[in-house]
């Protein structure tokens, strides 16, 4: 396991290092490695809006194409796209002005090293997800986590494109209205 761990951080650093150095190809490789787990973290923080969620993975994105310079380990490097999303996702809420008892991300705790706060929130959205029916579930991480597009998904579940799209909404709607009650009690 050792060996996994020393790995994985010798990984981070030379992708960071890469990143730095414009290599484009190393971009692709940190997009490929983090992206989903970087949405379903910024999902939670974004209690369920998904709009929001997207524009902040691309964020984090853009400003790591701009500002990683190195890793010191992949925790390091995890927590720093961690963060950069938690401040982008602040940063919107405050333009946009949304329901101020929905956003008071500053109340979240914050760890050193950010992995307390992270497997808080991702074990809300994994209880959220546990609340709801087995189509509901199938429905939000086929369409959120593998990425399948509407008529993927109805192939699947023997359903028309527009029936998935409409059943998402009401899934997504659920798993937000979830995930603030689960946080809510949190508190």
């Amino acid at each position: 396991m050792q060996t996994n761990a020393s790995g994985a951080d010798a990984e981070a650093r030379r992708l960071a290092a890469a990143v730095a150095r414009g290599d484009e190809a190393a971009f692709q490789q940190l997009y490929d490695v983090y992206q989903q787990r970087l949405f379903r973290f910024t999902l939670m923080l974004a209690r369920g809006d998904e709009l929001l969620a997207q524009e902040v993975v691309q964020s984090v994105f853009l400003t790591a194409a701009k500002k990683l310079r190195h890793a010191e380990n992949e925790a390091h490097l995890w927590n720093w796209l961690a963060r950069i999303a938690r401040q982008h996702v602040t940063k919107n809420w405050r333009q946009e002005r949304r329901n101020p008892a929905a956003t008071n991300l500053e109340e979240l705790p914050e760890c050193a090293d950010g992995v307390k706060s992270d497997a808080m929130l991702e074990k809300h959205l994994d209880a959220a997800l546990l609340e709801m029916s087995a189509e509901e579930r199938q429905l939000i991480e086929g369409f959120y986590f593998d990425r399948l597009s509407h008529k993927e998904i109805a192939g699947q579940l023997n359903l028309t494109p527009k029936a998935v799209s409409s059943r998402l909404e009401r899934a997504r709607e659920k798993l937000r209205q979830l995930i603030i009650r689960n946080l809510s009690h949190e508190t």
